[in-house]
């Protein structure tokens, strides 16, 4: 049973290498050179299965001009993904391209190494399924392409904090490290800093990643810029300027939904639903304010535990929305000169969401 296995392997091999050679001596003609420039991931389709993924940012011209002793050697590639391979290969001989061909940016956006279990392997953060990133498939061409985009949207000066998709996929200590830090950097270069693990390079790269993707048809104008901001702030932001033009005062109720709601749902991302779960209590949304000694009781840790935990919020948000305090104050200016004693819970509460969640003291993290 074993030799007549080994022998069907070797066949299905020879037939590969056949069909390999044969394709490859069809593109190397003179027909064909307007596509040899193409990456592999252009001959995608969407219902493809078994991508030879560390193939699909390589170009055609690469793959022809490599053995295919050594394709067939790359670590992760077996028998069915070669087979794919040659697949999408005699995909890029005929007449017309793919009519939904994913391209390079598609690959980029959409592709996803499967763990065991048919996840992505990644950090579950509360985005849309079809929108994964995967840093083992940023080849050299992605990097150059992503660093260009920063470039030319004059964006090198943001924070990494400012714009990641989560503050929990990026180390505190480097929340507040400019994109310029990275972009005079190789892939390899970024790989090869000290204390740069896995997880810290995939949050680098992914804060690159959402620029471009956002940018990349964005073309300079000389008299518009566009400035990116974290999602939830432009509501607010909208909400409070409305708010000091308006005549009256906004109400608790109002507070509620306009304000600490969509903050609230930010620290979710950012920092973790437990630490949200206790910045809800302590701003008293759903009824009373809770205690740090009841929470801390609840929790089963100490008060300074619980201090320690609510200061991350700060700490957040700080990175996230630095004009937010001075922009609250603003409101709260008005409650001061304006309040009449039925604006009393609204005002307590607005306080109570200045204190916990901007506090005056800049809280970033170390350097």
């Amino acid at each position: 049973m074993q030799m007549k296995a080994n022998r069907a392997t070797s066949v299905d091999d020879y037939k590969l290498l056949s069909s390999f050679e044969a394709v490859r001596k069809t593109l190397k003609s003179d027909l064909y050179t307007d596509r040899l420039e193409k990456p592999l991931a252009y001959w995608v389709l969407p219902n493809d299965r078994r991508l030879p993924l560390a193939f699909l940012p390589r170009t055609l011209q690469d793959l022809l001009d490599t053995p295919f002793e050594d394709l067939s050697a790359t670590p992760g590639v077996g028998q069915k993904k070669i087979g794919s391979l040659v697949k999408l290969l005699h995909r890029a001989t005929e007449d017309q391209a793919p009519t939904n061909p994913f391209g390079l940016q598609d690959f980029e956006e959409k592709n996803v190494i499967p763990n065991r279990n048919g996840g992505s392997g990644l950090p579950k953060i509360n985005r849309d399924a079809n929108d994964v990133f995967n840093p083992e498939l940023v080849s050299k061409l992605i990097w150059s392409k992503w660093r260009e985009t920063v470039l030319q949207h004059q964006m090198d000066d943001e924070k990494l904090g400012y714009l990641s998709p989560s503050l929990q996929s990026l180390p505190t200590v480097i929340w507040y490290r400019p994109l310029s830090f990275y972009l005079d950097k190789t892939l390899e270069q970024i790989r090869g800093l000290k204390t740069h693990g896995e997880k810290r390079i995939r949050g680098v790269l992914e804060v690159f990643y959402v620029i471009n993707r956002m940018l990349t048809h964005v073309r300079p104008n000389d008299h518009v810029a566009i400035r990116m901001s974290p999602r939830f702030v432009v509501p607010i932001d909208n909400w409070i300027t409305d708010r000091l033009r308006a005549s009256d005062l906004p109400s608790a109720q109002e507070l509620k939904t306009q304000l600490c709601e969509p903050l609230l749902e930010q620290l979710k991302t950012d920092v973790g639903a437990d630490i949200a779960s206790l910045a809800r209590g302590r701003l008293g949304v759903d009824g009373e304010i809770e205690s740090v000694r009841a929470q801390s009781l609840r929790m089963n840790v100490t008060r300074t535990r619980v201090y320690q935990l609510l200061d991350e919020c700060g700490r957040a948000l700080e990175v996230r929305w630095s004009e937010g305090r001075c922009r609250l104050d603003h409101l709260m200016d008005r409650f001061r000169r304006e309040g009449r004693p039925d604006h009393r819970e609204a005002m307590e509460m607005f306080a109570n969401v200045i204190d916990l969640l901007f506090p005056g003291k800049q809280l970033m993290p170390p350097s």
